[in-house]
């Protein structure tokens, strides 16, 4: 049976048609609507709520078949009684939109949809790093390919070799004078020679630590672009065959930033890896770039741009080291950008963790201190990331000599010295110890995307980033002007730690009770201790706290949570010597948490470093919208003990009108003007417009008001009369005696009604009695 669907050249079977897919339009079950003739073209369209006509036998709005309209009314979801057919949003009828709208003779969008949903992949959505082109792969062959001689050096021993003597050029292929390892610095592989006999070879495009690259075309995939990159060159094919099985595990390397390993050949008794072609440019040719676009002076990638790259590519590391592999030889060269998206190449020097045998490969200034007694790990994997960022951010002098397997003095290097998170960050990946270090890349990328936001809030003054929930702290339980230990951020629970169930069935009790459950615990855990020392805190007993604490440490040195304890111990004690060591410590092991800056600057600012507590404070400030309030009120205190009044002001301006602590913000704020120049009738009005435009106990409010107008009538009356054309105002209130008399007389009054005792009402009328204008009634 044909389908009757006008324009429809298909048939029905088992009840539909198998081209449209709609039910025969005479089917007896579908009921007497179904047998309604389709409508001719012209007519009106039978949808509900449509308002198109038939054209060619479909609506010109809706784009449905003139007969569809029987076909829909088969079903009554109603009477099936599905409830999730009734409840369907798709029963809408829906505005026309797109090319309902447009209707069906369009063949392209007429406006330019928005760009939100297409942000740059790069930077997290915190930052901009600008599109690298692609690259075309023929502009990438090397016309006469050489390696020059100042960067001909031993594989094996790194000797300087093939270098000229004598006035005699170096020689290309050799042995190294100093171990004998064969050398050669000339291409292996010819235009036009046939590899694997399916590889063509283009032309070399680098030279790398086994010998030249090339480019070649598939030519049993469409011709694509490959790569051919040395793997061993040797007489013997066993050792060849060997070489090659070992290395077979790279082809299950599958992951969209990292290059992608097509497959292994062999030619003239050379081993070749065959990998994708990524047209693009690398971070060592992007710097390149940018000193030759500054006349030939190093210009280091900004501070962001940098972070950003570092933060796509870790994803890649996490994969590699899922799988027991690390990459060994990370550094700029290695970091392809192609648009705005990145990819690890060269997976030469990719080996197993557990590998012990196999020849690492490794580049002097980026390569870990430990590698060549105990081998590679995902630690120093980290140390080849945390040297390559530094490299990234600053022209890192020495760093192949005298800075080898250090870091530059903090104080002698303005990088370190304008971002101290990035310092921490970097001197922990780059500790001298493997477990100093962070522990995995999913660890490290958490910590750098802190960095990168604090970043780029110190780059955008003025108004702090959103919130960002951390992994490790709770938000800032409180607003206040002042904190104390319970109200700085909390500890989040360990959701891996193996009592953790255990934990969530204690419930939060009262500190004695809980410390009573805890000694029940199947295990004394990290979180066991964590919850006991907390609750010896709430109880008063820091000598205990710091027991539990000890017995963490011991447990497991590298623990910094129970020195987040400590410092909570110390900070209630008000020993802000321990407070500073404590927090400086957590700090510096996570630098991208906002939770240990804001502890260590109370600890600073109590503990006499107020430079340091107002930096700190300043940081929190702008780069969370949850630290905002008490940061800004930190910063306001320090400023004022040092008799900035202009600068407590600004900070006490950075507290944003959604958050809880504005009008407390507001009353400081009016506090501190009162402070700095109780005399000056502009400030004076300052303080006043504070406080109005806050909401406030109405007590309250009146004191404030009291306060600034008798200010402003004692300035008033021993400055004398001022003329009328140059008269300020305070509040509103002309700064004048009789003006500002009145005013006061009301909010001592005011202040009288809403006065607790009788003697206190007392009291204020009679200062109102005091103030007021003298009449002659």
């Amino acid at each position: 049976m044909k389908c009757q669907q006008p324009g429809c050249t298909g048939s029905i079977q088992d009840g539909y048609c198998d081209v449209c897919g709609m039910a025969p339009a005479t089917t007896a079950a579908a009921g007497p609507a179904a047998s309604a003739a389709p409508v001719a073209d012209g007519g009106s369209c039978a949808q509900p709520g449509c308002t198109g006509t038939i054209e060619d036998g479909y609506c010109n709005v809706c784009g449905s078949p003139a007969g569809a309209a029987a076909v829909a009314e088969q079903v009554d979801p109603v009477s099936t009684g599905t409830a999730s057919a009734k409840t369907s949003a798709s029963r809408i009828q829906s505005a026309a939109l797109g090319s309902r709208r447009a209707g069906t003779t369009a063949t392209r969008r007429a406006g330019h949809g928005s760009q939100r949903m297409r942000a740059a992949r790069l930077g997290a959505g915190l930052t901009v790093v600008p599109a690298a082109p692609t690259v075309d792969a023929l502009k990438a062959v090397v016309a006469n390919p050489s390696v020059p001689e100042e960067k001909r050096t031993c594989s094996k021993c790194g000797n300087a070799i093939g270098r000229s003597s004598n006035g005699k050029p170096g020689r290309s292929e050799g042995f190294c004078p100093k171990c004998g390892q064969e050398f050669s610095f000339t291409p292996k592989l010819k235009p036009g020679d046939l590899v694997g006999g399916q590889y063509e070879v283009v032309g070399a495009i680098a030279h790398g630590g086994l010998g030249w690259i090339y480019l070649a075309k598939d030519r049993n995939v469409s011709n694509r672009w490959v790569v051919l990159k040395g793997l061993l060159n040797s007489g013997d094919p066993d050792a060849l065959a060997a070489a090659i099985a070992e290395q077979q595990f790279l082809a299950q390397v599958e992951h969209p930033l990292i290059v992608e390993i097509y497959n292994f050949v062999t030619h003239e008794g050379a081993g070749y890896i065959v990998m994708e072609w990524v047209g693009g440019r690398s971070l060592k040719q992007i710097l390149k770039q940018r000193m030759k676009d500054n006349n030939g002076a190093y210009d280091a990638l900004p501070v962001d741009q940098a972070l950003a790259y570092i933060l796509e590519i870790l994803p890649a590391f996490s994969y590699l080291h899922d799988l027991g592999l690390v990459y060994c030889d990370f550094k700029p060269d290695n970091l392809i950008q192609v648009g705005d998206a990145v990819k690890l190449i060269d997976l030469g020097g990719v080996r197993r963790i557990d590998d012990e045998d196999s020849a690492i490969f490794g580049t002097v200034g980026y390569q870990a201190p430990e590698v060549p007694q105990v081998g590679t790990s995902v630690a120093s994997d980290i140390y080849t990331i945390g040297r390559t960022l530094v490299v990234l951010c600053m022209e890192f002098r020495g760093y192949q000599g005298t800075y080898l397997h250090t870091l530059p003095p903090p104080d002698t290097t303005p990088l370190f010295q304008q971002h101290d998170s990035l310092y921490q960050l970097i001197a922990k990946c780059c500790a001298t110890d493997p477990a100093d270090r962070f522990t995995s890349a999913e660890e490290l990328r958490t910590q750098l995307l802190g960095v990168l936001r604090e970043v780029v809030a110190a780059r955008t003054t003025g108004t702090a980033l959103t919130s960002a929930a951390s992994l490790l702290f709770e938000a800032p339980a409180t607003s206040a002007s002042a904190l104390d230990w319970s109200q700085l951020p909390a500890l989040r629970t360990d959701p891996s730690d193996p009592q953790f169930s255990w934990l969530a069935s204690v419930g939060d009790a009262e500190p004695a009770e809980l410390i009573k459950a805890l000694e029940q615990a199947p295990e004394e855990s990290a979180e066991v201790l964590l919850r006991r020392a907390h609750a010896s805190i709430e109880l008063g007993d820091t000598t205990a706290a710091r027991a539990s604490t000890a017995q963490l440490l011991t447990q497991d040195p590298w623990e910094w949570r129970a020195l987040w304890l400590d410092g909570l111990a110390a900070m209630k004690d008000h020993d802000w010597e321990a407070a500073k060591a404590s927090f400086s410590a957590v700090y510096q092991q996570v630098p991208g948490e906002l939770g240990p800056k804001l502890a260590l600057a109370i600890a600073c600012e109590n503990g006499e470093l107020p430079e340091v507590a107002e930096g700190l404070y300043a940081t929190c400030a702008a780069t969370d919208a949850a630290y905002a309030a008490p940061a800004a009120f930190g910063m306001a205190r320090v400023r004022a003990a040092a008799g900035d009044t202009a600068g407590a002001v600004r900070a006490l301006d950075l507290v944003p009108p959604t958050s809880r602590g504005y009008p407390e913000s507001r009353q400081l704020r009016a506090d501190v003007l009162l402070a700095g120049a109780p005399d000056d009738l502009a400030v004076l009005d300052q303080a006043l417009s504070s406080i109005s435009s806050v909401r406030m106990d109405p007590a309250e409010r009146q004191r404030y008001t009291v306060r600034i107008l008798s200010h402003a009538l004692d300035a008033v009356t021993r400055g004398g009369s001022t003329p009328a054309a140059a008269r300020p105002t305070v509040g509103g209130v002309s700064a004048q005696e009789a003006p500002l008399r009145d005013a006061l007389e009301n909010a001592y009054r005011a202040l009288a009604r809403e006065a607790d005792t009788l003697d206190s009402r007392v009291a204020l009328v009679n200062q109102a009695n005091a103030v007021r204008n003298k009449t002659l009634v």
